[in-house]
């Protein structure tokens, strides 16, 4: 496999280094509409289990087609699910980092047993095609959903999983790793390496296999 640490610490200084402040700028900062979202982005990760509620709604993918939320992209398989919107330049793009370096991770287990969701804070302005565009310039494979669709159903979705922000374009930096089939979850907040997003994907896997589930889509 391909190297992927110099690819992707690249990425991530770019990202980190639009999102960050010094001290100089932390006054000027306050005015930034972006303020509360740059302050968060130098936060290491912490994670803490958390409860969700997976609604069934009908969205759509990057190419358009309709697909169920609950029953067509997690189903019984392990997901790291964030929240970005397409015109954020902060910290949207370190999480897309991110997570095409937990895509290489995965491998083959990308779409038969593990799945990245990328979802919508700003489904008006995020279509499909916008999405898709998204998905290109971070070489999504088959696994790695965008997902948009009708705002009441997004909204709902969201809610569900707990992040629904009224004013999105200041949502916090977070991660939601968790078990289709157990229906256990994991909320990080700040940026989790790549390797740590996998390595919570195998403990849940063993977790399942601990207690006798056999998962399958």
């Amino acid at each position: 496999m391909t190297n992927l640490k110099p690819i992707l610490s690249s990425l991530l200084v770019l990202a980190l280094a639009a999102a960050g402040l010094t001290a100089g700028q932390a006054a000027a900062a306050d005015k930034d509409e972006h303020a509360a979202h740059r302050r968060m982005a130098a936060k290491a990760a912490d994670a803490r289990n958390v409860s969700v509620q997976l609604h069934d709604l009908e969205l759509r993918d990057q190419f358009g087609k309709p697909v169920k939320f609950k029953s067509d992209v997690i189903g019984d398989r392990l997901v790291a699910i964030t929240f970005t919107y397409s015109t954020c330049t902060t910290i949207c793009p370190v999480y897309s980092a991110l997570f095409a370096g937990t895509q290489a991770l995965l491998g083959e287990r990308m779409e038969r047993e593990a799945v990245l969701v990328t979802m919508t804070l700003d489904p008006a302005t995020d279509v499909p095609l916008r999405l898709k565009r998204e998905a290109e310039k971070y070489r999504a494979r088959p696994g790695w959903y965008f997902l948009t669709g009708e705002k009441k159903n997004v909204d709902q979705v969201l809610k569900g999983l707990d992040a629904y922000f009224p004013d999105f374009t200041q949502h916090p930096p977070m991660a939601l790793i968790g078990d289709g089939l157990t229906g256990t979850w994991r909320r990080y907040n700040g940026f989790p390496e790549p390797e740590k997003i996998v390595a919570m994907m195998d403990e849940l896997r063993a977790a399942r296999n601990s207690h006798g589930h056999a998962g399958h889509h």
